[in-house]
């Protein structure tokens, strides 16, 4: 992997990562149509982490006061006084949190099933398909009203889940969550601050998880830290500024708009799966 790969990898993990069109949908219909060599695992984990500093950043002061509130609502547990009244709306965030990853763990033992969908173009390019069916209706969809004070722990849940079924490469994570939070209520920046949130521990999680294996398959070869950097400051900058996107778009309530990139990819790909169409060397 050289330099300018280093770059563009950086740049696709910090534009797809956030945009809804499905950041594993697309990685796997490239490498099947073009042959673009995968990423080897620790580069891959370190793209992840970089985009995960970006939402840290991005969204710093909320960050900061649930990892505070996390502690005091520990504290208040043991603590033999009892608070009255609601708790500080980051205390609650937490509590949301939680109860939106726990579908996940659902999940990890079909992690193998959900990953061998990747080897059909087909399939991956018919879920994006839907994505775009998703996006579109989250536009046409009654402006809500929840904040983080009044969405309840269902509606949490069902966010959630949604976020499970993301796990399908071609099925957009984040167009999936922000959707579902569209659709029960939630006001839409809202919708977008929970649902990138939310990616925090399924990530962290997940790179704690493959971190250890990766640095035992890696001979962790010096030359190669400057080209990670790169990555990692690439897609960790463009990820930013890929959020502030979102976030723009859907207030104006034209998050919708990427539904027609995702039915072109989508339609393309589709087409060149069934005509059998492809650039990588045959094996």
């Amino acid at each position: 992997m050289n330099y300018l790969m280093s770059a563009v990898l950086g740049f696709v993990q910090g534009v797809a990562e956030f945009l809804p069109i499905s950041s594993s949908g697309h990685l796997t219909l490239f490498q099947h149509f073009f042959g673009m060599e995968t990423p080897d695992n620790l580069f891959n984990i370190l793209l992840h982490f970089a985009t995960l500093l970006a939402v840290c950043v991005y969204y710093f002061q909320d960050v900061a006061e649930m990892v505070l509130e996390f502690f005091r609502g520990i504290a208040a547990l043991f603590s033999r006084e009892r608070s009255t009244g609601n708790p500080p709306e980051a205390r609650r965030l937490v509590l949301l949190l939680i109860v939106g990853t726990l579908p996940l763990f659902l999940v990890l033992p079909l992690k193998g099933y959900v990953e061998q969908v990747g080897n059909y173009p087909a399939a991956v390019s018919a879920i994006l398909l839907f994505t775009g069916v998703v996006l579109f209706l989250s536009d046409r969809m009654a402006r809500g009203r929840k904040s983080a004070r009044n969405t309840t722990l269902k509606d949490a849940l069902l966010i959630g889940v949604a976020q499970g079924f993301a796990t399908l490469p071609g099925l957009s994570r984040s167009g999936s969550t922000i959707a579902a939070g569209m659709a029960l209520g939630l006001e839409r920046k809202f919708a977008v601050r929970y649902s990138f949130l939310l990616s925090l521990p399924a990530v962290l999680g997940a790179t704690l998880l493959e971190v250890v294996d990766a640095v035992r398959e890696s001979s962790l070869d010096t030359a190669m830290l400057p080209k990670y950097l790169l990555g990692m400051a690439v897609a960790g900058v463009v990820g930013y500024f890929s959020i502030g996107l979102v976030n723009l778009l859907a207030s104006k309530g034209k998050f919708g708009a990427f539904a027609y990139y995702c039915w072109g990819a989508g339609a393309l790909f589709l087409i060149l799966s069934l005509s059998g169409w492809t650039l990588a060397p045959a094996a």
